[in-house]
């Protein structure tokens, strides 16, 4: 998961999380099939409502597992982004939250979401009791996901995960809520859609309450779940169109995800849409998206300066927004909040080597600015440095486009088929017969991350097996192969680095068959006119050289944009701290009134609607806008 975000994340180079990882997470199997699941669940969520309304922590602390229980809350306990291991801190958690559940209730409204006895570890080795369930607290709504493991005859409660989903008075005007969306004769004054629509995107007379950088799938999410909270904002891009992040990569880019995992919130694909998404078409698709949602967004548009008033909370910004016409409008807008929406990557990994002056072949870039292999260029020698998703594509285009090409690994990748993603790793949940996409979501993100990566293990072996002639016929080309972390594969080294992982669509096979040559285990040592050294001495002859190296972390590109102030007061970002979550996304950042935003199309559909009840409840003086956590930083 997480193939290409449109801002290059295949190989950031941010240090792994923290989280602790036991790999016997698990409790041990159910034997009794014949368990009465309905009536366990209702039980126990009636037994869990009581000791909440009582706040009896002994009572909350009896019901779980003692050790391997877990409480993965998203703002509904807390406003933060939390996990507790372990009945003592579970209880403890509960019983200092602001806003505790007044009310909790098994969902029985679809036959997906019911109480059911079976696997509880996603492939099947662990039996336990699964139900999804609604909550309330005083200010929201929210829904969770919960797991019942047997323990000596006694069920008890393995995970649970609430998740915020909606503020009291606050609802988002959906479904029943809808708006009227006209006003009906008696005022000569007033306008039809077209003139209201064009007052608003051009923001005549308007602030906006939060200023998005960046109009990618990151930016696109948070301005629609920010538009159903009727939070004005405005997404500024330096491209002339949006979906100009991915319009502009290279010839063959496709999603390597498929694309039950890749809706936007509230416009889901069609039904006939392609099941790997092309650049292209993605492009137009955020574009519609845009005007489908009437979102606010400025292309060929650039912040010039900023800066905050701690007294006042308010930003104070200077954009320059080029016309149609050619001509520049230069505003200064006022924001309590600005998102970083520019994927969450940084500032390009592109090494500064001897001789970069004096190479005298046709191209050498990086690979956010590689536009494609050229046609009909047999003979040309290319070379990619960096084997990740970029690496593979861009040395699969140089192929196909008649070049002699070697691929540069400088330590190892981990590798998987896109029919393993598919086929195993994705099955059941995001597939053709899988739930709705929130649906999905929910029993995705209610997994603890420590959870989560004990599966992935057990995954990854699976996905191996299947992909076991693949990563054979890897190792003897000469490609170093890796599993990730404790051998808990791609999804996990995504969210830990973003990066060091590559989704077979084809790459891997021309490398097999010596037609994509490999020079493994070396450092660049300096460019040459002609080619490369590396730190063995070894030379490779090159036309065009290519830096699939990836990016920094997101946090240097606030510091390019904003500068060394607010770079300085926010935590480190992505990756996953000691409870497994993650670092300073989609959260209080340690700056007042600033966020950061990015990931897959996935990531970002779920997190988006969290960072925007946040802002909302900011905006309505329910929360704090501080910057900063309850606790100290983990």
């Amino acid at each position: 998961m997480g193939a290409h975000d449109g801002n290059g994340p295949s190989a950031q180079r941010v240090e792994p999380g923290s989280v602790n990882v036991a790999l016997g997470s698990y409790p041990a199997t159910s034997t009794d099939s014949n368990v009465d699941a309905a009536k366990v669940a209702h039980k126990t969520i009636s037994s869990l409502g009581h000791a909440l309304s009582s706040n009896d922590s002994a009572a909350i602390a009896k019901l779980f597992l003692d050790d391997k229980s877990y409480w993965r809350d998203h703002l509904a306990l807390t406003w933060e982004l939390r996990t507790l291991k372990g009945s003592e801190n579970i209880s403890k958690f509960v019983a200092s939250s602001s806003t505790p559940l007044t009310k909790i209730d098994v969902d029985t409204s679809e036959p997906h979401t019911r109480p059911k006895f079976g696997p509880i570890d996603g492939i099947g080795q662990v039996n336990g009791i699964a139900t999804y369930f609604n909550f309330e607290t005083q200010i929201g709504r929210g829904r969770g996901v919960l797991n019942l493991a047997e323990e000596n005859g006694t069920w008890k409660i393995f995970t649970i995960c609430t998740v915020l989903a909606e503020l009291k008075g606050y609802e988002e005007p959906t479904g029943k809520r809808r708006t009227k969306g006209v006003q009906h004769g008696g005022d000569p004054s007033r306008k039809n859609w077209r003139e209201r629509r064009e007052a608003e995107s051009n923001l005549e007379g308007i602030d906006p309450k939060v200023l998005i950088i960046g109009a990618g799938q990151g930016g696109l999410a948070a301005s629609a779940r920010l538009k159903m909270l009727n939070i004005p904002s405005l997404m500024v891009d330096m491209n002339e169109r949006v979906g100009d992040n991915w319009r502009k990569r290279y010839h063959q880019l496709v999603l390597h995800d498929p694309v039950w995992y890749d809706h936007l919130p509230y416009i889901p694909f069609p039904p006939h849409w392609p099941i790997f998404t092309p650049k292209d078409k993605l492009a137009d698709w955020f574009e519609s998206y845009v005007k489908h949602l009437e979102l606010n967004v400025w292309t060929s548009t650039k912040l010039t300066s900023s800066s905050w008033d701690e007294g006042k909370k308010q930003w104070t910004v200077t954009v320059e927004r080029k016309l149609p016409n050619g001509s520049v409008e230069t505003r200064t807008f006022h924001p309590n909040h600005i998102i970083q929406a520019t994927g969450h990557s940084g500032k390009k990994n592109f090494p500064k080597l001897p001789g970069m002056e004096t190479f005298q072949g046709s191209r050498l870039c990086h690979s956010s600015e590689f536009s494609g292999a050229r046609p009909n260029s047999k003979g040309t020698k290319a070379v990619v440095v960096g084997c990740c998703n970029s690496g593979h594509d861009i040395a699969q285009d140089f192929y196909e486009k008649g070049y002699d090409v070697t691929i540069v690994q400088r330590s190892t990748t981990c590798v998987i088929s896109s029919e393993s993603i598919t086929d195993i790793g994705l099955k059941g949940l995001y597939d053709e017969d899988g739930p709705p996409t929130e649906d999905a979501d929910l029993a995705l993100w209610s997994m603890p991350s420590e959870i989560m990566k004990t599966l992935q293990v057990k995954v990854t072996k699976l996905q191996n097996e299947n992909d076991k002639e693949l990563l054979d016929g890897l190792r003897a080309a000469g490609f170093g192969i890796d599993m990730g972390d404790m051998d808990s594969g791609l999804l996990i080294k995504y969210y830990q680095r973003g990066g060091g992982y590559y989704i077979d669509v084809g790459a891997s096979q021309l490398i097999i068959d010596g037609k994509i040559k490999v020079k493994q285990g070396q450092e660049l040592a300096k460019i040459l006119p002609d080619g490369i050294e590396f730190a063995d001495g070894s030379k490779l002859e090159a036309d065009e050289i290519v830096f699939a190296t990836g990016y920094q972390n997101m946090r240097t590109e606030a510091r390019s944009i904003f500068g060394e102030a607010v770079a300085d007061r926010v935590g480190d970002v992505w990756g996953l701290n000691a409870e497994g979550e993650f670092r300073t996304m989609w959260q209080q950042s340690g700056h007042p009134g600033f966020w950061f935003m990015g990931g897959n199309l996935a990531i970002t559909r779920y997190y988006s609607r969290l960072l925007a009840l946040q802002i909302k409840a900011i905006e309505e003086g329910i929360l704090k806008n501080d910057g900063q956590s309850k606790r100290a930083r983990l």
